[in-house]
């Protein structure tokens, strides 16, 4: 896989969380994104539908448009993208598209996950892109701060 240390995807996967909290502050769905290329962010996202009322507005799509931008490039190759939770549908497609190679996720997401949940886009052999994927990075703290943001929103 990767060549980060265990103690390099715990850092990039905070700098995700730093982005779910973004969206917390938000009130939206708290999942971030950061996508790296040679140990660097060159892009940063989090879920921002209610603030942007734009339904693909998800932590992963933000983080890719804006990688696209610094790379000049739809291709995102030699990149690792470190996500909060387990990429939806949309978002395991988008990373298939870009031809990102790697994906390192927090917590899974039973109820719309697609990298091994529900479905098993990223790794699918039909497809021409298939991505190697990395679950549990930092899982307790990605959990956490979705499990409180529901806990709250249905106290509301």
């Amino acid at each position: 896989m990767m060549n980060y240390t265990i103690e390099e995807k715990e850092a990039f996967m905070r700098e995700a969380l730093k982005e779910a909290e973004i969206a917390l502050a938000h009130d939206e769905i708290p999942i971030g994104c950061v996508l790296v290329k040679e140990g660097k962010i060159i892009g940063r996202g989090h879920n921002a539908r209610e603030e942007l009322q734009r339904a693909v507005m998800h932590a992963e799509i933000m983080a890719i448009e804006e990688a696209n931008r610094h790379e000049n490039s739809w291709r995102l190759l030699d990149t690792t993208l470190f996500v909060t939770i387990e990429p939806c549908v949309m978002c395991s497609g988008a990373i298939g598209l870009a031809r990102i190679p790697h994906v390192v996720y927090g917590a899974a997401n039973q109820k719309f996950g697609a990298a091994g949940s529900l479905y098993d886009i990223l790794t699918d052999e039909r497809l021409n892109h298939r991505v190697e994927v990395e679950a549990g990075v930092l899982q307790e703290e990605c959990a956490q701060i979705m499990q409180e943001f529901f806990r709250q929103r249905r106290k509301k």
